[in-house]
């Protein structure tokens, strides 16, 4: 399904164990900063980074915060035409971000409960990896 493999960092497999695993997003926001530090502060790195504050601060009901770190995150991953990066299926991504972003902006008239999404890992090698940091 995904195009190739790459060499992962950790920081990115313990990224991706946090928000599908734990679905802590607060921890997903502490490695995935590092990470997106260390790499010279990636688009990529940091509209996913974005998608996990978001839900942190809808989980916090923060609508407002939440609302603006899904539309940055929302606008960042648009640069980004490939259907899968860094093993990820990146349109499941922005496809979910879309939808829980048009939801938020509509809270106050439709409210509606907090909920996990979960970003789809396309490459087994990143599967395993992550399954392995979950062990």
């Amino acid at each position: 399904m995904a195009e190739h493999t790459y060499d992962y960092p950790q920081l990115y497999i313990d990224f991706l164990y946090y928000f599908n695993v734990e679905q802590d997003y607060y921890e997903c926001h502490e490695v995935l900063e590092e990470l997106w530090l260390e790499e010279g502060r990636d688009r990529f790195y940091q509209g996913l980074l974005q998608i996990a504050v978001g839900l942190y601060h809808f989980q916090n009901g923060n609508i407002g915060g939440a609302v603006k770190m899904m539309k940055a995150a929302h606008d960042k991953l648009a640069e980004y035409p490939e259907p899968f990066r860094m093993g990820i299926d990146l349109q499941q991504v922005k496809r979910e971000t879309e939808h829980y972003l048009k939801r938020l902006e509509r809270f106050s008239e439709h409210p509606f409960s907090f909920y996990h999404f979960k970003m789809e890992l396309a490459d087994p090698v990143l599967q395993d990896l992550v399954k392995q940091r979950a062990d």
